[in-house]
């Protein structure tokens, strides 16, 4: 299978890496990138030869967010996969996404450098493992427009640690982002690539038939919690904040030109674009 915005290689025996391909966009997720990193998961945990999966990105980040350049988060392709019709159907569609990651019988590693934004990092949050560059920045800036698609936030950071997040849009790097519990660990960006595949290649040395029941007892006990259930009631919640005024005053700007919309956004905050790190990027 070829694919337009992911590569492929197998970096190890019984090890399968997926790349996202879209640097000169911070591997912003338009139909297209989300369609094809699903496809490149669900076809490596078919094949018999593959026991783990590691998912990055190519270029100065994992992923900025969805692309708001691209005609409402599109990429004038057909959305990938089903989703029910309705109120509400755009968060439905991209947490069903997401979680199905969870639904997938062998482990992804998520290696996360840069950027890990909004729907970058939920994304991220569907993978088993997340290990980060210690200078990496997870953060849902897209909340000083809008409400989150998937909540994640409160299971994995704490409380009031998503709190804070969800009320400032702020960051939190790699160090914290493993102390808080949402990342696995973390390590000096040089050295990320090459912990996150020795990491890999230890867990292929179980046989695969474990591998498949230990995460499957791992990601049914938070279920029993009832992190399944929390994820999809925050989608209703996403759909109510698609009716507020801040939403639609940011969209209607948006439309005319998403870089200014981005940099009044965050002007306020100096980070993000406003920081002068964001680069060609559009971290929603």
């Amino acid at each position: 299978m070829t694919y337009d915005m992911v590569l492929i290689d197998d970096p190890a025996p019984q090890v399968r890496r997926i790349t996202m391909n879209r640097p000169e966009k911070r591997n912003a997720l338009n139909h297209t990138l989300r369609g094809e990193i699903v496809d490149a998961l669900q076809r490596a945990d078919m094949d018999d030869d593959i026991k783990v999966m590691i998912l990055c990105g190519n270029g100065p980040s994992f992923s900025a967010g969805y692309d708001l350049q691209a005609g409402g988060y599109g990429d004038g392709s057909s959305i990938p996969g089903f989703t029910a019709p309705g109120e509400g159907a755009w968060p439905r569609h991209v947490t069903d996404a997401w979680m199905s990651i969870w639904d997938l019988s062998k482990p992804v590693i998520a290696q996360v450098h840069g950027y890990c934004l909004a729907g970058g990092s939920e994304l991220a949050t569907g993978c088993d493992l997340v290990y980060m560059a210690d200078d990496a920045q997870m953060g849902y800036p897209a909340v000083r427009f809008g409400v989150p698609d998937m909540h994640f936030h409160p299971w994995l950071v704490g409380m009031r640690k998503a709190m804070e997040m969800y009320l400032t849009g702020d960051s939190i790097n790699g160090i914290e982002a493993t102390e808080l519990g949402w990342a696995t660990g973390h390590f000096p960006a040089d050295n990320l690539a090459e912990e996150v595949l020795a990491m890999a290649e230890r867990i292929s040395r179980l046989p695969l038939e474990l591998i498949r029941l230990h995460k499957r007892a791992v990601h049914r006990q938070m279920e029993v919690m009832g992190l399944r259930t929390g994820i999809r009631a925050g989608t209703e919640l996403c759909a109510l904040g698609t009716h507020t005024e801040a939403l639609k005053d940011f969209m209607a700007r948006a439309g005319a030109d998403v870089t200014s919309a981005l940099n009044r956004r965050d002007a306020g905050y100096g980070d993000y674009r406003t920081a002068g790190r964001a680069g060609n990027g559009d971290p929603s």
